[in-house]
C-alpha cells in the first residue's frame, strides 16, 4: 500500500466488513458515518489506488456502476439481471490457467462475470 491514512483504512474496513460488491458511494456513505469530513473525491481517488496495487478488486457489470470487492482471490461473480445482486462463487481456475498457458498468455488480472437469474428471482 502506498501510504498509510486514516480514511484509506476507514474505506478498506468498510469493504472488509460486507459481502456485497459496493459502488463508491455506498462506501462513501459507509465511511461518513465515522469520519463525516470526508469528501467523495478522496473515497474514489483511494478506491482507485487500492484497486490499481491490487490490494481490492474493481468490476463493471451490465447496471453501469464500478463495484467494489475486498476479496481479490480468483473467484467469479454472479450478476443476477433482474434484481441487481452479485454473488461470489468458487471457481476452477485450473482449465483457465491451462489454457492461457497454451495460448503462451500470462494473465494479469482476471474477473469473471457470469450474468443471470438468482435463485430468489425466479
Amino acid at each position: 500500500m502506498k501510504n498509510y491514512s486514516k480514511q484509506r483504512e476507514a474505506i478498506l474496513e468498510v469493504l472488509r466488513c460486507t459481502d456485497t460488491h459496493p459502488t463508491a458511494n455506498w462506501i462513501y456513505e459507509k465511511v461518513r458515518e465515522t469520519i463525516p469530513s470526508i469528501s467523495l473525491g478522496t473515497v474514489y481517488r483511494n478506491l482507485a489506488q487500492l484497486s490499481q496495487s491490487g490490494e481490492i478488486l474493481s468490476l463493471h457489470v451490465a447496471d453501469g456502476f464500478e463495484h467494489f470487492d475486498f476479496v481479490t482471490a480468483p473467484h467469479a461473480h454472479l450478476h443476477c439481471k433482474k434484481c441487481g445482486a452479485i454473488i461470489d462463487a468458487k471457481l476452477d481456475i485450473e482449465p483457465l490457467s491451462k489454457l492461457s498457458n497454451d495460448l503462451g498468455f500470462t494473465p494479469q488480472n482476471t474477473i469473471y462475470v457470469v450474468y443471470g437469474i438468482c435463485k430468489n428471482c425466479k
